[in-house]
């Protein structure tokens, strides 16, 4: 059985051979990991079952220049997500960055409508694109497109975050306007991503805080899940077999099952400090696999050998019960992970990961 074979398996939830893992390090540990290892890619190094497929980078940036002419901050350091204009400058701690946002003071739909959104589904950005994911596929990966930041997220860096909420109700038309170009875009991107033949595609927005939903489950099923439905079922409908993963951050249970009836079939991150993957196995299990599990915030900065060993032992055999389950920590690695503990989840999956029946 290929790493493809035994992924798509235990995200089918059809009895996989062993359980997937999957992790994400921060700079500081990424350069750990070379020092120690001689190896440049930690997914490469660690054998991840999937790899991403890219599309071309644009010919034709634009310069957003203009839109930041009130920033008296040096930008030049980062373009925080340089094909939709959003802008930042390094932050204080880390790698942690300040965003600037090229909407902020718009007042008007016109500006939207000439505000120069990405090229993502021009023709020349998506030659080859096929190939490079059966390339993926015969080589025994999934193939994986990353469309994080689907829909919401890209909605508030676009305008800024305090904004865009008042908008909901001081301006209902800005939002649906902005909402609608993000969404038309990311439909066509679906589509072809769909028609590429990949087998993963990674949709997701942070819409929750630790404790709770950002907005009311009714502004969320009014304004975001038709459209995120949209997206998906323009996905299906090329590509049936698709399976679409969905990443939010922090207590989004309320929502669950809108997700699951807007097509979702993993969820992403299911962080144990906001929400117990044990009772969303309960619940959803059987409509719903999980990727993640294990806590950033606690098990992994703070955890013991043994305490880590133990979770990873209990999400495996229970979380990941037939299938459903991608082992994982719930977000990157940041400095404060020793790497020992690091070293001790590769173990636990390792121990306990392989299915005997």
């Amino acid at each position: 059985m290929t790493k493809r074979e035994n992924l798509l398996k235990a995200l089918r939830r059809e009895n996989p051979a062993y359980v997937p893992i999957d992790f994400d390090l921060c700079p500081s540990l990424n350069e750990q990991f070379q020092k120690r290892t001689g190896a440049s890619d930690f997914r490469e190094y660690y054998d991840f079952p999937y790899r991403y497929v890219q599309i071309h980078p644009t010919r034709y940036p634009h310069d957003y220049s203009r839109y930041y002419t009130h920033i008296t901050e040096d930008l030049s350091p980062i373009s925080w997500n340089p094909e939709w204009g959003v802008m930042g400058t390094f932050g204080s701690l880390a790698h942690f960055q300040k965003m600037f946002h090229p909407m902020e003071h718009f007042t008007s739909v016109q500006e939207i409508l000439d505000y120069p959104f990405p090229d993502f589904n021009a023709d020349y950005r998506w030659e080859g694109v096929k190939e490079q994911n059966h390339k993926i596929i015969d080589t025994g990966y999934a193939a994986v497109a990353f469309m994080q930041m689907t829909i919401f997220e890209l909605a508030w860096y676009l305008r800024g975050m305090e904004q865009f909420m008042s908008d909901f109700y001081e301006d209902p038309e800005f939002n649906e306007v902005l909402l609608d170009r993000i969404t038309n875009l990311r439909i066509h991107m679906a589509r072809r991503y769909a028609a590429a033949d990949t087998d993963i595609l990674m949709l997701g927005d942070d819409v929750s805080t630790q404790k709770d939903m950002m907005m009311s489950p009714a502004l969320y099923r009014a304004q975001l899940k038709p459209r995120l439905t949209r997206i998906i079922q323009a996905a299906k409908e090329v590509k049936p077999d698709i399976l679409v993963f969905y990443h939010g951050d922090g207590n989004l249970e309320q929502i669950v099952p809108d997700l699951i009836d807007a097509g979702v079939d993993v969820l992403n991150p299911v962080q144990p400090e906001c929400v117990s993957p044990f009772r969303l196995k309960e619940l959803y299990g059987d409509r719903l696999s999980f990727w993640g599990g294990i806590g950033t915030q606690t098990t992994m900065p703070f955890g013991t050998k043994e305490e880590i060993f133990q979770i990873c032992k209990d999400l495996i055999q229970k979380v990941g019960k037939n299938g459903g389950l991608v082992l994982a920590p719930t977000h990157m690695l940041e400095p404060e992970v020793p790497y020992e503990n690091l070293e001790a989840f590769l173990q636990a999956a390792h121990t306990f990961g392989r299915y005997t029946g």
